[in-house]
């Protein structure tokens, strides 16, 4: 039986798009794991490289429950903005990482975040790093493996006084979760808004959370933690 999700209205639809739109960009064969309960929808997708888990939430016109694993694509392709709605595709097989998820409940927020503005300049930075880096190679040593090696040095520093690696940055900003929070018509120009972006923590998992969506990963030695293990 054809399930037709019905969100909110046409932004939640074009957003929950985008959001398809980038996961299909890294991987043509990416799977999401839909999970809906009363009025909201969460969507979590694993792009590539970035080894953090990227959730998306989207509000619904009508409540509806269901826990499932399917095509990223597909679900892109059965998204209608202009009418708000999306139909589930069949379930797929689920991935590895589709399996556990991070926990619901326990968040706690840490200090120590720089702003969302200091983030974007240091994503900036890190990408100008890479590529000087890489051009400096002589071309004997510019292989898969030697770009690996400077990319997952760049990528694994944290973020100020935090635990966050800055892939988890950089991932949130390639997903479109970082851009700057617009303010009210009427109210001026586009800007951060104080709060809008936290470092969150919960046994042991990491979570980045913005207005646009979040993106979580495991912990340093942070073990299991308080894990959601459930058939996929």
């Amino acid at each position: 039986m054809t399930l037709r999700l019905r969100l909110a209205d046409s932004g939640e639809a074009a957003d929950l798009a985008a959001f398809l739109g980038r996961l299909v960009h890294y991987d043509r064969a990416a799977a999401v794991r839909l999970q809906g309960g009363g009025g909201a929808l969460a969507v979590f997708g694993r792009p590539p490289s970035f080894e953090v888990l990227a959730i998306r939430t989207a509000r619904l016109a009508e409540p509806v429950t269901l826990d499932l694993t399917v095509s990223a694509g597909e679900l892109l392709e059965s998204v209608d903005e202009a009418a708000g709605t999306a139909v589930v595709p069949a379930p797929v097989t689920g991935p590895p990482w589709a399996g556990v998820l991070p926990p619901r409940g326990g968040w706690q927020r840490i200090a120590g975040l720089p702003t969302a503005d200091e983030m974007r300049t240091a994503v900036g930075v890190a990408v100008a790093e890479f590529r000087a880096r890489d051009e400096a190679l002589p071309a004997a040593s510019r292989t898969r493996a030697e770009r690996d090696r400077i990319g997952r040095e760049i990528w694994s520093r944290t973020l100020g006084g935090t635990e966050l690696p800055l892939r988890a940055v950089h991932a949130a900003q390639s997903l479109g979760f970082l851009r700057p929070v617009r303010a009210a018509a009427g109210t001026g120009t586009g800007s951060s808004e104080p709060g809008s972006v936290a470092l969150l923590a919960s046994g042991g998992w990491l979570r980045l959370s913005t207005p646009y969506g979040s993106v979580a990963l495991r912990r340093p030695g942070g073990g299991l933690g308080a894990l959601q293990v459930r058939p996929v």
